[in-house]
C-alpha cells in the first residue's frame, strides 16, 4: 500500500491529569489526528497510568480516533473493557504474551482496529506472519514505560516495516513513539513513518501552543 498522509497522535501521558478531559478537547481543537492513550500496568512496564474507566470518561471529550496502546501483560482479558470504553484502535505488544495471533484475533473480533507494537530490541521479522491482520504497527523508539526519554535511532527498522506494509493489500499505519520532536519527526517520516506519537513535544508550553507544536511535527 502507498504511504498515507502524516498524522499526529499526541500522547496524553504528558498532559495535565488534573484536567484530562479539557486537555483532550484542547489537542483535538489544536489539530490532533489521533488521541494516543498509553495504558501501563506497572508490570509489563515500570509505570502505572490509565484504566478503561478513564478512557471511557474522556471519550465524550473528542470524536477523534482513540489510539489505545496497551503496555500490559497479560493483555487478552483486558481488551473487551477498552473496546467498551470507546477505543478505535487497540495496540498490543509482541512481547506481552505467547500468542500474538490470538491477541489480534480477539481485538478484531470486537470490530475495532488492531495494532501491534515492538520494543526497541524486538526484530520487525517477528510480525511478518500476522501482517494480514494488522491495521497499525507501532515502532517504539524508547524503552516503554515513561515519557520524556531520548530517541533511539531505529531508522532501518522503520524502513523495514515500511517495506513490509507496502507489500500488503490493505492500509496499515506505521506509527513511531518515543523521543519525537520536530527534528526526529522529519527523520522518521523520511524512513517511512506516517503516524507520530508525541507527548512532551506537544504538551510543553501549555494549551495556547498545542496547535503550533502539532504543526511543527508535520514538517
Amino acid at each position: 500500500m502507498p504511504k498515507q498522509p502524516v498524522r499526529i497522535a499526541p500522547s496524553i501521558l504528558s498532559s495535565d491529569f488534573a484536567r484530562l478531559g479539557e486537555e483532550v478537547q484542547a489537542i483535538d481543537k489544536a489539530g490532533a489526528d489521533y488521541i494516543h492513550i498509553d495504558v501501563m500496568d506497572g508490570h509489563f512496564v515500570p509505570n502505572l497510568t490509565f484504566g478503561a474507566p478513564v478512557v471511557k470518561a474522556i471519550r465524550k471529550s473528542s470524536k477523534k480516533i482513540f489510539d489505545v496502546h496497551l503496555m500490559v501483560a497479560p493483555v487478552d482479558a483486558l481488551i473487551p473493557a477498552f473496546v467498551d470504553a470507546g477505543s478505535d484502535i487497540i495496540t498490543a505488544h509482541v512481547e506481552a504474551g505467547p500468542h500474538l495471533h490470538r491477541t489480534l484475533q480477539t481485538i478484531k473480533s470486537h470490530g475495532v482496529k488492531a495494532g501491534v507494537s515492538l520494543n526497541p530490541s524486538t526484530p520487525i521479522e517477528s510480525i511478518r506472519e500476522v501482517m494480514p491482520m494488522v491495521d497499525l504497527i507501532l515502532i517504539m523508539t524508547v524503552n516503554p514505560g515513561f515519557g520524556g526519554q531520548s530517541f533511539i535511532p531505529l531508522f532501518d527498522k522503520i524502513a523495514a516495516a515500511r517495506k513490509m506494509i507496502d507489500a500488503q493489500k490493505h492500509p496499515i499505519d506505521l506509527e513511531v513513539d518515543g523521543g519525537i520532536n520536530p527534528e526526529t519527526a522529519k527523520q522518521v517520516i523520511a524512513a517511512g513513518a506516517d503516524v507520530l506519537v508525541a507527548g512532551t513535544a506537544v504538551f510543553k508550553d501549555g494549551p495556547e501552543k498545542y496547535a503550533a507544536h502539532i504543526k511543527a511535527l508535520r514538517g
